[in-house]
């Protein structure tokens, strides 16, 4: 969101409830080149918990220390970057889980903004989309956009929050149920299939 834009109300509502969290901008690893070094056994498990070594990650400030390295690569592989190293890291799931949602008006004018387990804050727009894919179950399950390719899995309880807010719409002849929010239209499955 650029300095001019009116700020987001729901966005405001998280970083409130955030408190005094130290404003903290994200490493440029878009733009770090460094060798690969092989896989480290750290592991993010499907519930959003960090692993190493095989024991979980207990402290909060290294997660989401980690987490502001983590980098997708073109070939798929999840990586903790730095300027001097890349080293591949395991992830079952998502890197990030959506944890608290809150919601801003109604429509096309709707804002939707996430928390991540990470405290990462998120407005659902064009380039922070949600996408829906099929669980073993034939569920859907919603994944945010985060950033550089990285995806929040939505937990279940914000999934049924997010249900509640779906519509019908037409798209080139073709009737989907989506959500509206952050002036685009976020397709979950065509109304005749979900």
């Amino acid at each position: 969101m650029s300095e001019d834009a009116a700020p987001d109300p729901a966005l405001s509502r998280l970083s409130a409830a955030l408190g005094t969290l130290p404003k903290r901008g994200l490493p440029p690893v878009e733009h770090w080149n460094p060798p690969y070094c092989g896989e480290i056994d750290i592991r993010i498990a499907a519930d959003g918990t960090w692993h190493h070594n095989g024991s979980p990650i207990r402290r909060d400030k290294l997660v989401r220390l980690f987490s502001t390295i983590l980098r997708r690569e073109a070939d798929g592989r999840t990586v903790l970057v730095t300027p001097v190293e890349s080293v591949g890291i395991v992830v079952e799931d998502a890197p990030f889980l959506a944890v608290e949602m809150a919601v801003e008006g109604e429509g096309p004018d709707r804002s939707i903004a996430f928390r991540t387990n990470v405290d990462d804050l998120v407005r659902l727009d064009a380039d922070h989309a949600l996408r829906f894919e099929q669980d073993s179950e034939g569920g859907l399950k919603p994944y945010l956009h985060v950033r550089r390719g990285l995806w929040a899995l939505v937990t279940r309880a914000l999934t049924y929050d997010l249900v509640e807010l779906a519509e019908e719409r037409e798209i080139d002849g073709q009737v989907w149920l989506g959500i509206a929010a952050g002036g685009a239209f976020h397709r979950i499955a065509p109304a005749d299939q979900a």
